[in-house]
């Protein structure tokens, strides 16, 4: 999916393919569980929470994989040895297949991001 243009998650959900909404439904539902106090916002084309005007986590339905940005370099660190087993880029962890995605994971980084109330990286 190139950037999106909708104005909201709502709208994003309604744009990405029918076998990649239920799992990115449920990313969002963790995000709004686990992210207290951040907001939801479209940033670069996906949806993104913020903290503070900082945007710490996104997600996005790419072409080719489910992308799960995780911004604070922190948090990638203490999950290093979880994360090596996943196609992990600098801040991007990628899920060729929605039936991939390793929800516990998620949940454990976006518990992680939200107890790390410092600056981001």
């Amino acid at each position: 999916m190139v950037q999106s243009k909708a104005s909201d998650v709502d709208g994003y959900l309604t744009e990405v393919p029918d076998e990649r909404r239920a799992a990115l439904t449920k990313v969002r539902q963790m995000c709004r569980e686990e992210l207290v106090g951040f907001s939801e916002v479209m940033a670069y084309g996906m949806p993104a929470y913020e903290r503070d005007g900082a945007c710490e986590i996104a997600f996005a339905s790419q072409k080719q994989y489910i992308s799960f940005y995780l911004m604070r370099s922190e948090v990638r660190e203490a999950f290093e040895e979880r994360l090596a087993v996943h196609d992990m880029g600098k801040g991007c962890l990628r899920f060729r297949r929605p039936e991939g995605i390793d929800f516990d994971l998620l949940r454990d980084l976006l518990k992680a991001t939200a107890n790390r109330p410092d600056k981001i990286c």
